[in-house]
């Protein structure tokens, strides 16, 4: 019983190696060529990332060197090649170069370049869409400024600060004051905006007509002035 068993158990195999031996060979080559494949187009990646970044800090140390020129050309391979956040940082560095030595015109079109690009992640497209605004500012209408950066205008946005600014002017220069005072007291409240920017800001809305300080002793103190000095300075002089 036990030969008839084994012979039966090897008619199985034979039959199913017959039938099924070829389409389960080719099945394993296959994928074992698509594992090779994946090895190797991972291999590739990681070295062109490798290379990528060896290019971006290359440029990086001409730059803090103080060779704008120099660093201009060596982003402007990694630049072209689209390739990551790495050519996006390049693409952004040649257009604040460009911008830093006076060539407005074409760090706009750079800056216009990187906002565009399906490829650049979101927080850097509104960077370079304000930068790019702020570039062409003279040259468009108030309009247009609005229509650019409005979305970007709008507390709780990254680059509210900077948008915001230019998106007031806009306002103001078209003679729409209330708008302007209204977006100047936003920023002055904006605890994510930098001091600066608010203390302009608020400067602005003071002249508009908007009271634009919610807490007048946090003021006079970044001013550095205490509540009995400014109470000093407002008493009335007594003969």
């Amino acid at each position: 019983m036990r030969e008839v068993d084994d012979a039966v158990r090897q008619g199985d195999a034979q039959d199913f190696l017959s039938k099924w031996g070829k389409p389960l060979l080719a099945l394993l080559i296959v994928g074992l060529l698509g594992f090779a494949g994946y090895l190797y187009w991972q291999n590739r990646q990681e070295a062109a990332m490798e290379r990528n970044s060896e290019m971006l800090v290359a440029g990086l140390d001409q730059l803090q060197a103080g060779n704008l020129d120099t660093a201009f050309s060596s982003l402007e391979e990694l630049a072209a090649s689209g390739e990551g956040g790495a050519a996006t940082a390049a693409a952004m560095l040649r257009a604040g170069i460009a911008a830093e030595q006076g060539r407005s015109q074409e760090a706009a079109e750079m800056f216009g370049a990187v906002a565009a690009s399906a490829d650049t992640p979101p927080a850097l497209r509104d960077l370079a869409k304000v930068r790019e605004v702020a570039l062409r500012y003279d040259e468009l209408t108030n309009q247009q400024v609005i229509a650019e950066l409005q979305g970007l205008a709008r507390p709780g946005q990254p680059f509210f600060g900077s948008a915001g600014e230019l998106v007031a002017h806009a306002y103001l220069e078209q003679g729409d004051e209330a708008e302007a005072g209204a977006l100047f007291a936003q920023i002055a409240k904006a605890d994510d905006v930098p001091e600066t920017l608010r203390s302009r800001a608020r400067q602005l809305a003071g002249v508009l007509g908007v009271d634009a300080i919610e807490d007048v002793d946090a003021v006079l103190q970044e001013q550095g002035v205490t509540s009995d000095d400014a109470a000093d300075e407002t008493a009335p002089v007594t003969q």
